[in-house]
């Protein structure tokens, strides 16, 4: 008998399971690969012009954004999350929860909202000169540049930080800070002394989640005329028509974040963040009186209405006055298009992250373990690489498949895969994998393997006991999982129109389409669609953490 040249450790990993789970990162990989292979493709004569003349312009408008919005939403957010947690003031309960609502707004509807709202036209300057007599000298709140740019995103991006450092701080032993309260620290040395260090890993995690959007985003940086390296890539695709420069600009994008990665890695190198204690003492919030009360109470109030409730009320507004001419046949097209595309992202992404997150507990072993964390590559690259390489995988397949197509009565070059619904699914699946997978993965480390070997045990087979033992206690993570990655693409745009087929809109392509055109008002009821939707997801998260 023929003797496997596979050890016997490895061929007992072998199984569907495995398989699919290596099947599912060759997808999440290849993409990314082939965008990074356009490091080493020679260059022509467009990208010589880019590197020359625009190249330092793109990367100086990426690196202000990324700086600066940093930044911003980091002090925002972690100041918020410390005033919520360590003290007791006004209103405190309401914004605990409260501030977390900016995520359900999408950045670039943020950006068209605040530009119309800022303008001579706008409600601001409007109020100011019908009701005050008050003229302000023109572009005194314009937002139409950099600054408006790094202010919409600060404001849409800062409940990342928010959350994972109030969580953090709320679940982290108190002991720390209590005896630093008792030694008689004051509460800035409590603060710069005690909680920045203590909760330096929740503030990283949400920093670079804030980064990797900024380096991601096309909507406001496009809207607000602010070159990044992200719009050098819309621009040199649908501008010059020329795929292979873009994918050069893509891949250097690509190397921005890997780069971001491994220093946030160096710099936690080396360090510990474990309390030396099991116990875990929730921290009790010292009462704030007078003026600190009340000046707690107003800026969490500030930062509530310009990051959530003035974008909302004007998105209202402006529904009420035009929902009569937006609400059309075709707005239902659009409707269906943008559920349609998103639910079938969502499932397969779920299907993936099921196959895959059983492999990783079948198979505990160091192969598995890094096959599946290369599952959630794909969320911390920016929408436009995922594209590029999704439509640079698809054509060489059409390539491949050309006498296929000439069988069936194609013609020579068609494109097939390459215009089709498949192609806009397949970067939706790459992108938001982590965020499926991440729930799938959660939901296992909660079930004691217990479960699972004693129906084993009593004869019943993997697959049986997959579905009458581990699917039912699942069904919550699968439905986090669900709700997360559903929103997630609902509120894709860069990715939906790179992909998309020809004459196939979604809500957020068209709430773009409408705003770029100077139809703000005609983006309003498209607009409050997505806003809605998010919403549903972050009153998910509120609820499960409650839980």
């Amino acid at each position: 008998m023929k003797k496997s040249l596979l050890p016997r450790s490895a061929r007992r990993q072998i199984n569907g399971w495995t398989m699919a789970s290596v099947i599912g990162a060759a997808v999440v990989l290849l993409p990314i690969l082939y965008v990074l292979t356009g490091l080493f493709r020679p260059a022509n004569e467009n990208w010589d012009k880019v590197k020359q003349f625009l190249l330092t312009d793109y990367i100086l408008g990426s690196a202000k954004l990324v700086i600066f919005t940093g930044f911003f939403a980091t002090f925002i957010g972690v100041v918020l999350a410390w005033l919520v947690v360590g003290y007791s003031f006004p209103l405190r309960r309401f914004y605990k929860w409260a501030l977390v609502l900016p995520l359900a707004m999408p950045p670039y509807i943020a950006a068209y909202t605040y530009s119309s709202m800022t303008g001579y036209t706008g409600v601001i300057q409007a109020t100011l000169r019908n009701r005050f007599d008050l003229v302000l000298p023109p572009g005194t709140i314009d937002v139409m540049s950099d600054r408006g740019a790094i202010f919409v995103l600060t404001l849409c991006l800062f409940p990342y930080i928010f959350m994972l450092t109030r969580v953090f701080l709320e679940r982290q032993s108190a002991s720390f800070i209590e005896n630093a309260r008792l030694l008689g620290h004051k509460p800035l040395s409590v603060f710069f002394r005690v909680v920045l260090p203590l909760a330096r890993p929740a503030i990283m995690a949400g920093v670079m989640l804030v980064l990797f959007e900024v380096l991601s985003d096309f909507g406001v940086a496009n809207y607000f005329g602010v070159q990044t390296v992200s719009t050098a890539i819309f621009q040199t695709w649908f501008g010059m028509y020329d795929v292979q420069s873009a994918m050069k600009l893509a891949a250097w994008l690509m190397v921005a974040v890997l780069g971001l990665f491994m220093l946030e890695r160096l710099l936690r190198r080396s360090r510990r963040y474990a309390s030396p204690t099991s116990r875990s003492n929730p921290l009790k919030p010292q009462p704030l009186k007078g003026i600190a009360a009340w000046g707690a109470t107003l800026f969490c109030t500030l930062v509530f209405l310009l990051a959530f409730f003035f974008p909302i009320a004007q998105l209202v507004v402006w529904a009420i006055e035009t929902g009569g001419t937006v609400w059309r046949s075709d707005f239902l097209d659009l409707t269906v298009n943008t559920l349609k595309g998103a639910g079938l992202g969502t499932a397969i992404v779920l299907l993936i992250a099921i196959l895959s997150s059983r492999a990783a507990r079948m198979f505990d072993s160091p192969f598995m373990q890094a096959l599946t964390r290369l599952l959630s590559a794909g969320y911390a690259v920016p929408g436009a690489i995922v594209a590029i390489g999704v439509l640079a995988v698809f054509i060489a397949l059409d390539e491949w498949l050309a006498p296929f197509y000439g069988m069936l009565g194609k013609e020579e070059g068609a494109l097939v895969l390459s215009l089709s619904l498949a192609m806009l699914i397949t970067g939706y699946v790459i992108r938001f994998m982590a965020t499926g997978y991440g729930a799938l993965e959660a939901g296992y480390e909660k079930m004691p393997k217990a479960y699972s070997e004693a129906s084993r045990t009593l004869g019943r087979s993997s697959l049986a006991t997959f579905f009458r033992v581990e699917l039912p206690l699942l069904r919550g993570s699968l439905l986090s999982g669900f709700v997360l990655t559903f929103v997630e693409v609902v509120k894709e745009l860069p990715l939906t129109m790179l992909l998309r087929p020809f004459n196939y809109d979604t809500l957020s392509t068209r709430a773009y389409q409408y705003a770029t055109d100077e139809r703000v008002f005609d983006a309003a009821l498209p607009s409050l669609f997505l806003v809605l939707i998010g919403l549903i997801s972050v009153l998910f998260i509120l609820k499960a953490e409650r839980s």
